[in-house]
């Protein structure tokens, strides 16, 4: 909080390869400060920190309006088709005690594609990654972003049926982190409405853990 009349949200982007993380970062600036491309290997390859303008009278708080800020912390994909998995572990944890060590961390995305099935290691690897970063609360603060969810809405796939569909592996990590997830359309609907439509979402989960952070420090 800057004061009484202004919130900063800190978020971090986690996932596989391709999955989206860049572009979904630039969505919740409601920017292009990502770079983000189709790529048949890795495209981000280190840590960097987006802020957004702020978003006036986008919540009432005690009584009264509250502007927002958006940061969004983009990071390497997990695992990385030229980085080893330990160079990324160890240049994401210095990004989040860096950028987040005393103001702490609202929330961490796990980026997934709904077009992609999750299972097996290495949609476990991201999970992992989160894990081992945020500690034993990583559960609290930590919801799952599906991304090209407008290819499930293309196939005739409501949500709730996609959710019923999905994997073992999938519900279970749904149930670990409280069923906190929200799906990005990135087709069909004006960019603004999706991003105001997910911060809703988002703020709603950080309000539930009554906007506690966690701390790097």
């Amino acid at each position: 909080m800057t004061d009484t009349n202004k919130m900063i949200i800190n978020l971090a982007v986690f996932g596989r390869t391709q999955n989206g993380k860049s572009s979904a970062g630039n969505i919740l600036l409601g920017s292009d400060d990502f770079y983000s491309s189709f790529s048949p290997g890795s495209v981000t390859k280190d840590c960097s920190l987006g802020r957004s303008c702020h978003l006036h009278s986008f919540m009432r708080r005690g009584g009264q309006e509250i502007a927002l800020q958006v940061q969004v912390l983009d990071t390497p994909g997990y695992p990385h088709s030229k980085l080893s998995m330990r160079h990324v572990k160890h240049e994401v944890k210095k990004a989040l005690e860096h950028h987040f060590g005393q103001e702490g961390l609202h929330l961490a995305l796990l980026v997934q594609r709904a077009d992609v099935p999750f299972f097996g290691q290495e949609a476990s690897n991201p999970v992992q990654l989160i894990q081992e970063l945020l500690g034993d609360s990583w559960k609290n603060y930590t919801a799952v972003l599906f991304t090209h969810a407008e290819k499930i809405e293309a196939a005739g796939i409501s949500e709730d049926e996609y959710l019923h569909e999905a994997s073992e592996t999938l519900l279970t990590l749904l149930n670990s982190v409280q069923q906190r997830y929200v799906f990005l359309y990135e087709k069909g609907n004006s960019c603004n409405e999706q991003r105001i439509k997910i911060l809703e979402r988002i703020m709603g989960f950080i309000k539930e853990n009554h906007y506690q952070v966690l701390s790097f420090t």
